[in-house]
């Protein structure tokens, strides 16, 4: 059963939502599969990201993103996927980083919940 999320949370969400684009796990994976250079950010919490996380992905929670994202990724041309659980933390942390100027921000919808029902790679490194 999908959490069911407090209504002033969702109502941020979906206004962060009407200025991010979003992709979703499908484009996602073949993006991987064809070698594109994304760079995947999980902006899960630290023990979320321990536990599994798509391969590839750094790790930028969302409590730090905004601090730590330019030492990270300094050109804010580079394209971004940013994922978290289900795709709302991940479009508040992308609508954050378009704000700061990085210009190729995406966020997966349906998050690694929807890469794990579809019995996509995870890692642990």
């Amino acid at each position: 059963m999908a959490h069911q999320h407090p209504p002033r949370f969702l109502k941020i969400v979906e206004d962060a939502k009407r200025r991010v684009r979003e992709t979703n796990v499908d484009k996602v994976k073949t993006q991987m599969d064809r070698g594109e250079k994304i760079v995947l950010v999980d902006v899960r919490e630290e023990s979320e990201f321990a536990k599994d996380h798509l391969p590839g992905a750094i790790h930028l929670g969302k409590g730090i993103i905004e601090r730590d994202i330019e030492s990270r990724v300094p050109d804010p041309a580079t394209p971004l996927v940013l994922y978290c659980g289900g795709g709302f933390r991940s479009a508040l942390a992308a609508d954050n980083l378009q704000k700061m100027g990085y210009t190729q921000v995406l966020s997966m919808d349906g998050g690694i919940r929807e890469w794990r029902e579809k019995r996509l790679p995870l890692t642990k490194d």
